[in-house]
């Protein structure tokens, strides 16, 4: 068996054979065998597998994390929650809260096979119908998911509406204080002005299910260029929809603005542009995209501070790999950005 770091391959057979029936627990005589998927910055993702079948297992980073940051019990959850609604999300076998085990939560998942497509190179092989095909259904999962009643899935005590947007400005202004390595003024004006709009913004937004980073390259897409699963719900929670909607525009912005340091999908031959996407949201879902300037800042100070912290351990020398260097050049233009966003009624 091979020693996969954060993962245990004799250990987790043995749990594998104890508590879980069914389906995964079937040919389990040659014990299990896993590997790290490439792939993620945050909890690692394993494919696991006994010679015949595969599984998926994902845990918390190893070493000192946040629990509240990567919580495996809520990412069960919700998508446990999902599996009946038109959100295609993978089934879920188990989840192990006892750390003796991996030393950490963990859960087992399906192993859907589907491309998570991230670049315009890889769109651009399958033609412009086609990409255009697979962005449209991108937008209507994600307004099926919008149109998820919370309640009638078990998750209305999945975290707190009320007062959800202040607290996202408070909770991005402290990772940026923490991050930041230079003076940034526009970072100041930025959060003052979204401190000071929150309250009325959320009274034009919308409560539901926030999954919180969704974007192209967070989906698996199969053959037929359906969605098969959306992936990667460890920021997901109850609040303004409208963020998520926001954020998946940012990304597909900055396919553009930073070439290179985020997936370009949004560049390929056929991707529609922002206005097809938010018409196309807005007429699934009826809501009205008015109040989006101010989430669109919201979205550009939250990656601003996200990649402030990358640059900031990329200066203290704790980052592996290329492209971290450039990681700083987008934070100001990000928090710019956010600024004329404010200004507009729809940015």
């Amino acid at each position: 068996m091979n020693s996969t770091p954060g993962l245990a391959p004799a250990v987790l057979t043995r749990w594998w054979r104890d508590h879980l029936g069914g389906e995964p627990a079937t040919a389990l005589a040659g014990g299990l065998r896993a590997s790290l998927i490439a792939g993620g910055k945050s909890n690692l993702t394993y494919r696991v597998g006994d010679g015949s079948r595969t599984w998926v297992v994902r845990r918390p980073p190893l070493g000192h994390v946040l629990a509240t940051a990567h919580d495996m019990g809520r990412e069960h959850r919700v998508m446990s929650a999902l599996a009946p609604t038109p959100v295609p999300v993978p089934a879920t076998y188990a989840l192990c809260e006892d750390t003796s085990v991996l030393g950490a939560t963990f859960y087992v998942m399906a192993d859907v096979e589907g491309t998570p497509y991230r670049t315009a190179a890889e769109l651009g092989a399958l033609g412009a119908g086609r990409t255009r095909a697979i962005a449209d259904r991108m937008v209507d999962v994600l307004a099926d998911l919008h149109r998820v009643d919370p309640a009638s899935v078990g998750l209305d005590d999945f975290g707190r509406v009320e007062g959800f947007l202040p607290r996202q400005v408070r909770r991005w202004r402290q990772q940026m204080e923490s991050s930041r390595t230079r003076d940034l003024p526009a970072a100041r004006e930025l959060a003052d002005r979204l401190a000071a709009g929150a309250d009325a913004a959320a009274a034009l937004g919308s409560a539901g299910i926030v999954h919180g980073d969704y974007r192209l390259d967070n989906l698996l897409v199969d053959a037929r260029d359906e969605v098969a699963a959306v992936l990667d719900w460890e920021m997901a929670t109850l609040g303004d929809t409208l963020t998520d909607v926001a954020l998946l525009v940012l990304y597909n912005r900055l396919a553009t603005l930073a070439p290179g340091l985020v997936a370009d999908a949004a560049s390929a031959p056929g991707f529609p542009g922002e206005e097809e996407i938010l018409e196309r949201y807005a007429t699934a879902t009826g809501r009205d995209l008015a109040g989006l300037g101010f989430h669109l800042g919201l979205a550009s100070y939250k990656l601003a501070a996200i990649l402030e912290g990358i640059h900031y351990r990329y200066l203290h020398g704790q980052t592996v790999g290329a492209g971290f260097d450039r990681v700083g050049e987008v934070v100001e233009p990000l928090l710019l950005a956010g600024l004329d966003a404010l200004s507009a009624r729809r940015a």
